[in-house]
């Protein structure tokens, strides 16, 4: 084993390298963030009741509209998950005989009921909204004569596209084939908006993806640019019109982005998204190491260890339950929290399969953390994802594949 890892590291330097270039430019970019809005020892305290004239929250908001090159945000902690900041989202901007479209096939599992693909009586079905989708072509990449086709008959409100791969076999999509994407669908209707989900995907690369074009990117302070730090949250970049709807669904109408109470929440966002460049740096590492050192051992992984990587998920293609539920077993005994805690397959809410779900983190659900999880169908494939550090995740992966070959 030795021997095979001292050849994986080898391996794998160049990508190292390439990873820190973009840890460096992101790092650029945050740093300079802070330092145009003065942030201060005073920033980093906060507020309770209603919320009201918190110069924190407001200078967080600020920095992620320039960081995403945005018009204005909304980070708030009184979002639950990416699923809860997405759903919001899309209710503050559909209204009843709007249609969304989906361009990358079904979207990630947990917004279904939100969608209307599975019943819910509170889902945007029932409230007079339709729902397409366009499946992805058999090589994983957009149908682009197809969304060209939909959206120039210009009655689609809202095209939402997923950059990371959710429980799809396929690679993330790089922020230029999201640009091209969305290019198609301006040139074939101007007035269409477009929502990017951005979970996973934060300082994988130099662009984000309103840079790319779109109108509104959402995500969750729990996954990258929380840094592991952040406890809970969510937040929404985009066009200032949207970001109003947004907040009016996220508050009431009329309060719109004026209250919310941080308590201790501004230092810890401030703190985790300063560290987010190097740590979302460090996960994709330990991703390339267990798609080179797997690949060795004979599974099928995405990305491959040299390919170009546009969120943190690395997939491990088991074709086996049993191989896949150890392996996840294997992540949790090497965790910090909950090592001595033993994973099995169950029913989640949001998921129509049960779900094995390695997870001993600082913060719970965190995916910037360690963890490993995937559903029990067929081809039983794992997603590992997150790490804080490069050489915490590979005593974890070599710990893991060594009571695998037991």
């Amino acid at each position: 084993m030795d021997e095979l890892i001292k050849q994986v590291e080898e391996d794998i330097k160049e990508q190292f390298e390439i990873n820190e270039k973009i840890e460096f430019e992101n790092s650029k970019k945050v740093l300079e963030a802070f330092k145009n809005h003065q942030i201060s020892e005073a920033h980093l305290h906060g507020t309770t009741g209603y919320g009201y004239d918190d110069m924190g929250r407001e200078a967080i908001e600020k920095i992620y509209a320039e960081i995403f090159k945005a018009e204005d945000a909304l980070v708030r902690m009184q979002f639950i998950s990416g699923t809860h900041t997405i759903s919001t989202t899309m209710f503050g901007i559909l209204r009843p005989g709007d249609t969304v479209l989906s361009i990358n096939g079904k979207p990630y599992d947990t917004l279904d009921e939100t969608l209307g693909v599975r019943e819910n009586p509170s889902s945007l079905k029932a409230f007079g909204v339709k729902y397409e989708q366009i499946d992805l072509l058999p090589n994983n990449k957009f149908d682009l004569n197809a969304i060209e086709k939909r959206v120039a008959e210009k009655n689609v409100k809202l095209v939402i596209m997923q950059r990371s791969r959710g429980y799809a076999y396929r690679n993330a999509f790089l922020i230029s084939e999201l640009e091209e994407a969305i290019k198609v669908v301006k040139k074939a209707d101007p007035n269409t908006l477009v929502m990017v989900d951005n979970c996973y995907g934060e300082f994988t690369e130099e662009r984000e993806p309103i840079e790319a074009g779109a109108d509104v990117a959402v995500g969750s302070l729990i996954k990258n640019i929380g840094g592991g730090i952040a406890p809970t949250g969510g937040y929404v970049v985009g066009k200032k019109e949207l970001i109003e709807l947004i907040s009016d669904r996220y508050s009431a109408p009329g309060l719109g982005k004026e209250g919310g109470a941080t308590f201790d929440f501004n230092r810890k966002v401030l703190q985790g998204l300063f560290l987010a460049p190097h740590i979302v740096c460090e996960s994709k590492k330990i991703g390339i190491f267990a798609a080179r050192l797997l690949e060795k051992l004979g599974y099928e992984v995405s990305p491959r260890y040299d390919e170009k990587r546009s969120d943190i998920v690395q997939m491990i293609k088991f074709r086996d339950p049993n191989k896949l539920i150890k392996f996840c077993q294997g992540i949790q005994s090497n965790s910090p929290v909950d090592s001595f805690a033993m994973p099995e397959p169950c029913d989640m809410a949001g998921y129509d399969s049960k779900i094995i779900m390695a997870a001993g983190a600082f913060t719970s659900g965190s995916s910037i953390e360690l963890s490993c999880d995937g559903p029990l169908r067929e081809p039983y494939v794992g997603y590992l994802q997150g790490g804080l550090t490069y050489n915490y995740g590979k005593v974890a992966v070599i710990e893991t594949v060594k009571k695998m070959n037991e």
